[in-house]
């Protein structure tokens, strides 16, 4: 019988990830590209929210996968407020729904 060595990470283990804007953006549109999967499978946004209740052993590959990203989202955003990283900025609600139909 051959063996095979792997590394894991130790139990207590917390590693600081330095995330850019591209990054974050990035982890944004596939955490968007999950829910609307999720939607499409005729999950409505309720049983959705509900995922973030559920053991993780219960839930679906599906449902594992947006749970992760959320998680990671989340700890982005925790990170980028605690260091004062967002900057704020105002937009014309009407002219952003505009915009966005416009491309329908």
């Amino acid at each position: 019988m051959s063996t095979v060595k792997v590394k894991e990470l130790k139990d207590d283990a917390i590693i600081n990830v330095p995330v850019n804007k591209v990054y974050y953006i990035m982890v944004k549109n596939v955490l968007y590209y999950l829910f609307l999967k999720l939607q499409e499978k005729g999950l409505t946004e309720e049983v959705i929210q509900n995922i973030m209740k559920k053991e993780y052993k219960d839930l679906t590959e599906d449902e594992k996968s947006f749970y992760t990203v959320t998680l990671l989202l989340a700890e982005i955003e925790r990170q980028a407020v605690q260091n004062n990283l967002f900057d704020e900025k105002e937009f014309d609600a009407e002219q952003v729904v505009k915009d966005i139909e416009s491309k329908d």
